[in-house]
């Protein structure tokens, strides 16, 4: 079977007629830049979520940057910082770079292999008297310890940010993931809620929230009255209708995912060689990603991507290089840390496809290239 096709996608963003719709009335309405779909869109999103704000932007990575300017990490009086901002080593690398944009210092900790989130106890042992931040990622759609992680924070005196990018919809015990701090959200074309490009910060603080909106837009609480250094982070007008369009159908899109995921795990239950993702107790996965380990190594986790590439299935390393390991990291000085953990999971870990476009023969499919892969060990 040729490669050169893919029948089965990763990630498959769908775009409904009335979210099409909503797209071209947000086009004719002669208003493009921020208006009052983003508000609309900051107003029902709170709601969604369970949080009394949300400032939109246009993108996650602007989100994670807005939380903590509104927090004031960053440069101080002199012009310099010794900010600390704890970040796991394990996530995309904007986790990390929005410390630095912020004009602070990432200091990375470990994840748990159980479900490749930010380690509790790593952070913990990471507390300095410069720490002013944790920034907690809930991976692949699963919340991390986001409770145990609150008490520390809440112990410490310093912020919690959630980066809550790929974990819409997502729950940990008694609360939503976006409910127990600052959060960021990322609405990126492959998220589970996606207006192609976008972000949100959701605060529980009615001045920090009123901080993210003068960072947004160029530092102005008023036009053309500069109070702080502040970014053009604006929400298009187009995105907000999208947005709006889709988040009436997360919950059911989300529970496609989790049915999904359901019948993958039954489906590969038996083969040798995978280590299958678990939702945690008392967690709601929303199946952003649906990732399984190779432990035997990097060499078959590549060879079982290029079995399902020869099956038409596309799939994902998410993430092969740990950020610690990056070349920026590296050039930054962070080569010495080590952090076994997250260096195993990036030989490990392969993403397969449970969005809602997939059906039960793709599950079958991916099964079987699956099967193959093991059957030739």
């Amino acid at each position: 079977m040729s490669s050169a096709v893919i029948n089965v996608r990763l990630a498959q963003p769908a775009v409904e007629e009335d979210e099409q719709r909503a797209v071209i009335e947000a086009l004719a309405s002669g208003q493009l830049a921020q208006g009052p779909r983003v508000r609309a869109f900051e107003e029902a999103f709170a709601a969604c979520i369970g949080v009394p704000h949300a400032v939109a932007v246009n993108s996650g990575t602007a989100a994670l940057h807005v939380a903590l300017l509104a927090h004031g990490v960053g440069p101080h009086a002199g012009g310099a910082s010794d900010d600390e901002v704890i970040v796991p080593a394990f996530s995309f690398a904007a986790t990390a770079n929005c410390v630095l944009q912020a004009g602070a210092q990432p200091v990375f900790v470990d994840v748990r292999a159980s479900d490749c989130n930010i380690d509790p106890g790593a952070i913990q042992s990471a507390f300095t008297p410069r720490t002013r931040a944790v920034i907690a990622v809930h991976l692949y759609g699963q919340s991390c310890d986001i409770e145990a992680i609150r008490a520390l924070c809440d112990q410490r005196g310093v912020a919690l940010i959630e980066d809550a990018a790929q974990a819409v919809g997502a729950a940990c015990g008694g609360g939503q993931v976006g409910t127990f701090g600052t959060a960021a959200w990322s609405f990126y074309a492959t998220k589970n809620l996606f207006t192609g490009e976008g972000g949100m910060v959701t605060m529980l603080d009615a001045r920090l929230s009123e901080r993210a909106r003068i960072f947004r837009s160029q530092g102005e609480r008023t036009r053309y009255i500069t109070e702080e250094l502040g970014y053009n982070y604006r929400m298009t007008e187009p995105a907000a209708a999208l947005g709006l369009a889709q988040l009436p159908k997360l919950a059911a899109r989300n529970e496609r995912r989790r049915a999904n995921a359901g019948l993958l795990s039954a489906a590969l239950a038996e083969v040798p060689g995978l280590v299958l993702p678990a939702e945690l107790p008392e967690r709601t996965h929303v199946w952003h990603q649906y990732t399984v380990r190779i432990t035997t190594g990097r060499a078959e986790r590549d060879r079982l991507q290029q079995i399902l590439r020869d099956h038409a299935i596309e799939s994902a390393v998410f993430y092969p290089i740990p950020i610690h390991q990056q070349p920026l990291y590296r050039r930054l000085g962070y080569g010495g840390v080590s952090l076994p953990v997250a260096e195993r999971l990036a030989d490990e870990v392969l993403s397969l496809p449970v969005h809602p476009g997939v059906d039960e023969q793709d599950i079958e499919a991916i099964a079987r290239a699956v099967r193959v892969w093991a059957g030739a060990r």
